[in-house]
């Protein structure tokens, strides 16, 4: 499997490709990445060093990677947070490209804008850029509850409600759909849970809440599911990979005690997940 994965890099910690590339490559996927950024250190420092990449270098980037044959035989097309048009007309540019010589691909899209707690934290025109022009090109999307709502113009907040929410989204383009943490006031004291849904059928993983935030988890999260459902094509499957391997990664964080994710220390959590947690069907 061949990942072509445009997203952000930092050289101190773990987000963008610097979250997901590791575990797709422990899993076996040979991962391509095109930064958007090259910084020292993720944004919630309040304080970063480098350089932001511009749409042009992206696309000559890519346009490299055309040149050799590397868009030939790619399976996905990654992305995650978009800062602005420029980066976006090249990723979307790059899914062109890759559709082209790999007809089968899919483009897989973690549409970063924001959360319940502190509402978007994007500009208004990279929610416009998402909401009109990116998530309608997706083929699998991966929001988390708040940024689902976003989309949709709704307020999901029961599984009823949610699951309306996710076939509102899938009416605008993408067809997979996996809801990052699910939180609903009828489920279980002290969990959070996972929602994926195909034309096949909807499933729902619940683990414990572990009492932290952490950046990065989300681009583990959206790029092991990815890898997982375009091998098998099975969505439960995947999220209950998806969710093991990520909850391993958190737990084993959180007992490290820092502030970035150990993501090498957890990695036979990627190759090998102990799937402990069930995956119920709700539709």
């Amino acid at each position: 499997m061949r990942i072509l994965s445009i997203q952000s890099s930092v050289s101190y910690g773990h987000v963008g490709n610097s979250a997901a590339v590791f575990p797709l490559q422990r899993i076996g996927v040979e991962v391509m990445p095109v930064h958007t950024v090259c910084f020292s250190n993720h944004t919630g420092y309040g304080a970063w060093r480098g350089p932001l990449m511009s749409g042009d270098e992206v696309r000559e980037i890519v346009l490299g990677i055309e040149e050799r044959g590397g868009l030939a035989g790619v399976d996905a097309v990654l992305s995650g947070y978009q800062g602005g048009d420029s980066i976006g007309d090249a990723i979307l540019d790059a899914v062109d490209r890759v559709k082209h010589h790999s007809p089968d691909a899919i483009y897989a899209c973690d549409p970063v804008l924001g959360n319940a707690r502190s509402g978007c934290h994007v500009a208004p025109e990279v929610q416009r850029l998402i909401r009109d022009r990116v998530v309608p090109r997706a083929d699998l999307i991966t929001p988390n509850q708040f940024e689902l709502g976003f989309l949709t113009g709704t307020a999901p907040d029961t599984l009823e409600t949610t699951l309306d929410a996710v076939d509102r989204a899938r009416e605008l383009g993408p067809q997979t759909v996996l809801v990052t943490s699910v939180e609903r006031p009828d489920r279980p004291a002290g969990t959070v849970e996972m929602l994926a849904v195909t034309p096949a059928g909807a499933w729902l993983a619940r683990t414990p809440h572990l009492p932290f935030k952490v950046n990065g988890s989300g681009d583990v999260t959206a790029a092991l599911f990815t890898a997982h459902v375009r091998r098998t094509g099975d969505a439960a499957d995947a999220l209950a990979r998806t969710t093991a391997s990520v909850f391993a990664l958190l737990e084993r964080t959180l007992a490290g005690g820092g502030r970035e994710l150990e993501l090498v220390a957890a990695q036979e959590a990627y190759a090998h997940p102990e799937l402990r947690f069930a995956v119920e069907r709700v539709r």
